[in-house]
């Protein structure tokens, strides 16, 4: 009995080996991809922004295509009021701020350069409920942000949360040198960055850091007696990363959507975050609510609808999660001698004088880029929203 079970486990794991091939779909997809549309339309206070692209096959290594050129507008049922959005960035259409009437049904329209039609199904204006709150807890010694929501009259039941994070972070090392050419054109020479000035760059001392991410993070209260949404995870900040090692911040967006709309993002994140083993959903076509009207046979990938976007911040401090003990893992300055050869075979940046001399700059030490110029993995410039 016991071998005959020993035998049936070793076939089940047979049969899962044999059966991880490539699924590829059979589409008839065309030379240009299909269209794919993101965004939705604002009902609130704020713009409104649709992304229009072209799928890329799963094989290809180009980047995305983005489709320029188009007509874009909002259109209400009747056709009676529209609001054509302007292309701000390649493929990203914008309308500053569209004011609708709650009793009415809305949709976009796209007519490509190509001259391609396509039209986003009706939807209804919805309300977004405010966000209780952003939470957060030490946990695993790392921290977990959550989101928290309720509606009281129990109507929203399907919610979207997008987040932007920004973090501040300084260099390792400060510098007031740099690397330069003498006088007759020679390089590898080290001087002050402001010979008037000789004093550490602010410049690349100090910088910050944004992170959009863009998996799919969807919930519902569908099953529960009360439409509330309590500690929804929405990341985790690994242990003494370097988003914490002085201040960060997260800025949640929470969306009211509709049951058609969260199955659409359930599917898409089965299909592209969720893939990898046997027991996994297996991709599959999912067409949302767009259709091409001059080609109605043809795919499109998107779905649109009437939302209220909704946004709150918070702040959390190195001060607030003691024993962070963030590490930026650079070595230690190394000293070098302040001539031409010596320089021209030494990585990285001078960042302040070891030995004078004569010359007030016969050794100076050196580190890795990356440890003294915070705009290699950031920008300068802070953020408006900053303390």
């Amino acid at each position: 009995m016991m071998r005959m079970k020993k035998l049936f486990i070793v076939s089940l794991l047979l049969m899962a080996l044999a059966c991880r091939e490539k699924y590829i779909p059979q589409l008839n997809e065309p030379a240009t991809g299909y269209l794919v549309v993101e965004g939705f339309i604002n009902s609130g206070s704020g713009p409104t922004s649709i992304s229009i692209s072209r799928s890329t096959k799963i094989s290809s290594v180009a980047t995305i295509v983005k489709e320029t050129g188009a007509l874009v507008r909002v259109e209400n049922k009747n056709n009676t009021t529209n609001f054509p959005l302007a292309e701000t960035s390649p493929g990203t259409y914008t309308h500053p701020q569209i004011v609708l009437n709650s009793a009415e049904q809305y949709r976009v329209y796209i007519r490509t350069a190509g001259g391609k039609e396509y039209i986003s199904d009706y939807s209804n204006v919805r309300t977004t409920p405010d966000i209780d709150s952003v939470s957060w807890r030490r946990e695993n010694a790392g921290v977990q942000i959550y989101a928290n929501t309720h509606d009281n009259t129990n109507s929203t039941k399907f919610y979207q949360f997008k987040y932007e994070e920004t973090w501040e972070f300084s260099s390792t090392f400060a510098t007031m040198l740099k690397v330069y050419k003498d006088r007759v054109g020679n390089p590898h020479h080290v001087g002050y960055r402001d010979s008037s000035n000789p004093v550490y760059d602010p410049k690349v001392l100090r910088c910050w850091k944004t992170n959009i991410p863009t998996n799919i993070l969807i919930n519902t209260t569908e099953k529960l007696s009360n439409d509330v949404v309590a500690l929804y995870p929405l990341t985790y900040i690994e242990p003494a990363s370097w988003k914490l090692g002085i201040l960060y911040s997260i800025n949640l967006k929470q969306y009211a959507i509709s049951r058609q709309a969260f199955r659409f993002l359930e599917q898409m994140r089965k299909n592209t975050e969720q893939l990898g083993s046997i027991f996994d959903a297996q991709p599959s076509d999912n067409n949302g609510n767009l259709h091409c009207i001059t080609h109605p046979d043809e795919p499109v990938i998107g779905f649109i609808e009437v939302s209220e976007e909704k946004q709150k911040r918070i702040f959390i401090s190195a001060a607030q999660v003691p024993g962070w003990n963030y590490d930026s893992k650079c070595l230690p300055e190394v000293m070098v001698k302040n001539i031409p050869d010596t320089i021209a075979v030494t990585a990285g940046t001078p960042t302040r004088v070891a030995r004078g001399g004569m010359t007030g700059l016969d050794y100076v030490y050196f580190a890795s880029d990356v440890c003294v110029d915070c705009t290699i993995r950031g920008v300068n410039a802070k953020p408006i929203f900053w303390p």
